[in-house]
């Protein structure tokens, strides 16, 4: 007899609640007995690192906030098992959850295991805030910010050297609150 089909699916959850829906559902599953039709429980992350009042610290956030990526084999019993966990809304596809195509699970879970992408940089600084620079040749100087180019995690600041304001491309970790 054949393995029956695992597929991954998308669960929808209240925006928040993804661990614990993933813990609650990982545990029913171990006290049905149930690692037959459901193999793995994710949710997918990233590890940034955060600027807050000047301060850097490291963080997870959610690829996706809400939803939750499930290995199952689909029955209704599963299907059931799924939908009564708290803070479960739904499934992707509806009453009859649409299956993930086999590429994009292999590059979301590649992306997952490997962190693919470096810890990025996220900030509170805004045109006009004053900022120190703590990194590279101007080291020291207070500058002001004059753009914030989130997509590059970079800052455009201007540093006034020899009495003129000089415009300065710096990465969000090279600066902090002044």
């Amino acid at each position: 007899m054949s393995e029956p089909q695992r597929n991954w699916y998308v669960v929808q959850t209240y925006s928040g609640f993804e661990s614990r829906v993933q813990q609650s559902l990982e545990e029913r599953v171990k006290a049905l007995g149930a690692q037959e039709l459901i193999s793995d429980v994710r949710v997918p992350s990233e590890e940034v690192v955060e600027i807050k009042g000047g301060k850097k610290r490291h963080t997870n956030r959610k690829f996706f906030p809400g939803y939750v990526l499930v290995e199952a084999v689909m029955t209704d019993e599963v299907w059931h098992l799924i939908k009564d966990i708290p803070k479960v809304t739904g499934f992707v596809g509806g009453r009859k959850p649409s299956p993930l195509e086999p590429e994009e699970v292999n590059d979301l879970l590649y992306q997952i295991e490997t962190g693919v992408r470096p810890p990025r940089a996220t900030v509170d600084f805004s045109t006009g805030d004053k900022v120190r620079i703590i990194e590279g040749p101007f080291s020291g100087f207070v500058a002001t910010v004059d753009e914030v180019q989130e997509s590059q995690a970079k800052l455009k600041v201007m540093v006034t050297i020899f009495g003129r304001s000089t415009p300065v491309e710096l990465g969000f970790l090279q600066v902090e609150a002044a």
